[in-house]
């Protein structure tokens, strides 16, 4: 038996030039994790993740309190959904079934609220049988990868192991979707309530795999309690 935990990039900088970076609070909420991961004694014998940035900086900020250094794989099966492009090539068709979402886009997406219900009728669009957009990286080849990628992940490990992918929440969601034997169409259910460094636990052996807890934070209001902090975010 080996341990796989799943954790999600700390909060990026939404409305920023580059929204592919920690924010201040990304950074704390990454630094917590790492400090969650030490004083409860989980080590980890190695660590992956996507290629974006953020992914990799709560890695690093998360890793520095391991007690011994752990090897970080990056492999971009890990990245995100890619949220802009399907924004782009997508919403003109998801837009005129719904009128609501395209007066979204017209407001501009630049509250966080509004860009997440986007997302949602996006999303889903995205995984139904009916989307057939190729300019677009589809559903079936996304979540082959982010499949083909966990399960070279166990195998390179083995058992025994205690492992950790740096990522983001719609692969998570694909994951955990997977694990349970769910169609896409579940997928965005679990990609919505997915908290900023918030812990999953999969537990696997040879190729069987379990999910053991999903979108754990309660070490995020425990200790930004202790320490007067706010340290729990969606977005």
């Amino acid at each position: 038996m080996a341990t796989l935990y799943l954790f999600r990039h700390g909060q990026a900088s939404f409305g920023a030039d580059d929204y592919d970076k920690l924010s201040d609070l990304g950074c704390r909420q990454a630094e917590v994790l790492g400090h969650y991961l030490r004083d409860h004694g989980i080590e980890l014998d190695a660590a992956y993740s996507g290629g974006l940035l953020r992914q990799r900086e709560t890695a690093a900020l998360a890793l520095a309190s391991q007690p011994r250094s752990v090897p970080h794989h990056i492999d971009k099966r890990f990245d995100e959904v890619r949220n802009d492009e399907q924004i782009k090539y997508l919403v003109p068709t998801v837009a005129t079934a719904n009128p609501r979402i395209q007066a979204l886009v017209d407001k501009g997406l630049s509250s966080s609220k509004d860009y997440q219900k986007v997302i949602e009728a996006v999303f889903t669009h995205w995984v139904s049988p009916a989307c057939d957009e190729p300019r677009i990286q589809s559903w079936a080849d996304y979540s082959g990868a982010v499949r083909s990628a966990l399960r070279d992940v166990m195998t390179v490990q083995g058992s025994g192991k205690t492992v950790g992918v740096f990522t983001s929440g719609g692969t998570i969601a694909t994951i955990v979707t997977q694990v349970l034997g769910l169609s896409g169409e579940h997928a965005y259910k679990f990609y919505e309530p997915i908290f900023n460094c918030s812990v999953t636990q999969l537990f696997y052996s040879g190729d069987k795999v379990s999910l053991s807890y999903f979108n754990d934070r309660s070490f995020l209001q425990v200790l930004g309690g202790q320490r007067e902090e706010q340290l729990v975010s969606y977005r």
